[in-house]
């Protein structure tokens, strides 16, 4: 049994909470691509008058587009929280330091970047809502990419560490 029970539990709620919210997300995104087809006067309609200033004929397709990438952030999201379940379950059976989790990490990693990249992608989005007369503001922080970072060397070492200790198990 682990020495942080509590802390375990409460990851693995909110792990699973979450990712129950990333999917109806990713459930409502679905949703609104053929909504915006099929509500399409009404949005170039109201765009067209407020603001005056937003184009809606360049805001639509660009939104449209934004919801579609926004499907592979909902995708890396899950798959992320998936793989962090399945390390909090090797925490709590009391043995994290298995050959699987440092491949779980790996795809932790991968997937963080994935985010990464598209949360470029989405700066572009802005940029192109905003030439159509939004406001959206967007930010490039280095916090993300450093978790990318982190998270590659973390699977390194865990890596390491397992194949260690399967030499060390070997020679005892």
């Amino acid at each position: 049994m682990s020495r942080y029970p509590g802390a375990l539990v409460a990851s693995d709620v909110l792990l699973r909470i979450f990712r129950v919210l990333n999917i109806g997300t990713g459930v409502l995104m679905i949703l609104a691509l053929p909504a915006s087809f099929l509500f399409e006067p009404q949005f170039l309609q109201f765009f067209s008058k407020k603001p005056p200033r937003i184009d809606p004929a360049w805001l639509l397709p660009v939104l449209r587009i934004w919801l579609v990438s926004g499907l592979a952030l909902i995708a890396a999201v899950h798959v992320l929280f998936s793989r962090l379940l399945a390390l909090v379950e090797t925490v709590r059976a009391g043995d994290p330091f298995v050959p699987e989790n440092a491949g779980r990490l790996k795809t932790i990693a991968w997937c963080l970047l994935a985010c990464q990249l598209l949360n470029l992608l989405f700066g572009v989005f802005a940029a192109a809502v905003n030439a159509a007369g939004s406001n959206i503001e967007w930010k490039l922080t280095l916090t993300g990419w450093l978790s990318v970072a982190l998270t590659f060397v973390l699977a390194w070492v865990f890596e390491e560490g397992t194949r260690m200790r399967d030499d060390l198990e070997r020679v005892i």
